[in-house]
């Protein structure tokens, strides 16, 4: 034997995930607090070793597509590992897909947010969770559809295979918008839909990104006389046969390799309108703007995630003779990752509530939540990557390799800046939003304002956003900068109505007091750290 192996840091297992303050604050706060009991068992089960596997083999041997069986029939399907179905039993059995649009009880959206932070154990199979949860809103446009297909996207039972979606227990939904030549620009959409005589259309065209292809059925945008429109197209027709959209390939992705994204092409696929004709945006943007909150949810937990797995190593590992939490610019570290997490976390439980209630029929946190989300959205997800990169790098080498897992949290962390309008599009969305909806304008610095008085540095940020909005000439080159101001002074305002003291205070210091360093850890000297590092540092069972 050549060493003894030690200064190694213990597996970071057998911990609850749901143990994480912000995000049971939240939960109480946004009306939800009925739910804890199952946060917290779903928050146990994605601390185990189990599941912890499951993620990873899921990732370790990706979906396989097979277009045609051994006789020579298309068959369109794709093959996962067993790992996958775990992994979406969980997620469905728990109610993270649709189950809260089928919950009356105040709070049912809050709830739902919250699991879907914790069962964090993979990204990629929270793709057809979300496009299932964000398809119930867009599918109401069409009552008769609805009724006959609401129930089964709400059902609590994970029931895979290609079988005709009526004929099942439960279903999930996916999206199919992009196409080569327009990507974000589905106005340029060429796939063509021609009615039939018996109320269906026929739709002939292609598409650049469906993912999840083995969902059941599809919302889906194509040219129909009357212009851009929105159907519902099943991958199985009633009769049990195959609905002709051909997978042609998967996509080879940076990250997020667990679930299937193909390329489709529609040969005659039969679907049903959903919504007026020419109005297809309009009809599918309700999905859209719920899965985007997933992508600041899903950011959020990344985030979370990092800097509990950083906080763990420096606890355990260390270095020129002490631990490496106790070294003060470690410790910076640590705790600037930490306040970028909380600020994400309390923003994102708020928009989980403002969800819940517009749901509900509160118009001010519908208008809120208009410009709320996509502020939230551009921000949180543009900081994900930064946030992954420093959490890997708190490994030094050891987080460089594969065996840590943050490869693939690094690797995952782009994804959801991209997903449904990468960064410009989302600015740009603000700022039409602020234009069409004046009134969510006013919403949103109702709820900023609410803070007035609490932070002088907060004040000034706030004040500051106002005059970047009177100018209106140079607003567009602008979008972005003003859009991360809106984004800080938002969090701020609840970190300070809502968080802990230390971390508010931090934030405010920070990222509105103009003390700010590029990079992480350069917080300004003075700031309890203390209480803000034990924050993000999970207890082990």
């Amino acid at each position: 034997m050549t060493h003894e192996v030690f200064n190694q840091v213990p597996p970071l297992e057998g911990h609850d995930l749901a143990d994480d303050p912000a995000l049971l604050d939240g939960l109480e706060r946004e009306g939800a607090g009925w739910a804890a009991a199952e946060v917290h068992e779903l928050g146990r089960l994605a601390g185990t070793r189990q599941a912890q596997e499951w993620g990873r083999l899921a990732n370790e041997y990706p979906p396989v597509l097979r277009t045609h069986d051994r006789y020579g029939h298309r068959i369109d399907e794709v093959e996962f590992h067993p790992a996958w179905h775990e992994l979406m039993n969980v997620a469905v059995t728990h109610g993270l897909h649709a189950a809260p649009w089928a919950d009356e009880r105040a709070g049912a959206h809050v709830a739902r947010a919250a699991k879907f932070y914790v069962w964090r154990v993979d990204a990629g199979h929270g793709c057809p969770i979300s496009m299932t949860y964000a398809a119930v809103p867009t599918l109401r446009r069409e009552p008769e559809l609805a009724r006959r297909y609401e129930p089964l996207l709400t059902e609590r039972t994970y029931d895979f295979g290609l079988r005709p979606p009526l004929t099942k227990r439960a279903i999930l939904a996916g999206m199919s918008m992009t196409e080569k030549q327009g990507g974000s620009d589905v106005r340029a959409n060429t796939t063509q839909a021609a009615p039939q005589p018996d109320g269906t259309y026929r739709l002939v065209g292609h598409k650049w990104f469906t993912s999840a292809p083995m969902c059941d059925v599809f919302l889906a945008l194509a040219q129909a006389p009357g212009g851009l429109t929105c159907f519902l197209v099943p991958r199985i027709l009633p009769d049990g046969s195959l609905n002709p959209m051909r997978l042609m390939r998967l996509k080879d992705k940076l990250g997020n390799k667990s679930n299937a994204s193909s390329e489709i092409e529609y040969d005659g696929a039969v679907a049903w309108r959903v919504g007026e004709e020419g109005r297809g945006v309009r009809t599918i943007i309700e999905m859209v703007n719920m899965t985007r909150l997933d992508c600041l949810i899903g950011a959020a937990a990344g985030m979370r995630q990092g800097v509990t797995v950083a906080a763990h190593h420096a606890a355990h590992r260390k270095a020129f003779g002490a631990y490496l939490v106790d070294q003060p610019l470690m410790r910076n570290v640590l705790a600037d990752l930490a306040v970028e997490s909380e600020a994400a976390t309390v923003l994102m439980m708020r928009l989980a509530g403002a969800t819940d209630r517009a749901v509900r029929g509160d118009e001010a946190e519908a208008a809120f939540k208009r410009l709320a989300v996509a502020v939230g959205k551009y921000w949180v997800t543009k900081r994900w990557p930064v946030h992954a990169a420093e959490s890997l790098e708190c490994l030094g080498g050891n987080g460089y390799v594969e065996d840590s897992g943050m490869p693939r949290l690094f690797r995952e962390s782009p994804l959801n800046s991209i997903w449904e309008g990468s960064g410009n599009v989302a600015a740009l969305d603000v700022l039409r939003a602020m234009s069409r909806e004046p009134h969510s304008v006013e919403a949103f610095f109702e709820q900023v304002e609410a803070a007035s008085g609490a932070d002088a540095r907060l004040d000034a940020a706030v004040r500051e956003v106002k005059d970047s909005l009177t100018d209106l000439d140079t607003v567009q080159i602008r979008a972005r900068r003003v859009v991360e101001r809106m984004a800080l002074v938002l969090q701020g305002s609840l970190l300070v109505r809502y968080g802990h003291p230390a971390v508010a205070d931090a934030f405010c210091a920070s990222r509105l007091g103009g003390d700010w360093g590029a990079a992480f850890g350069t917080l300004p000297p003075g700031l309890d750290l203390a209480p803000i590092i034990e924050r993000a540092t999970p207890k082990l069972g």
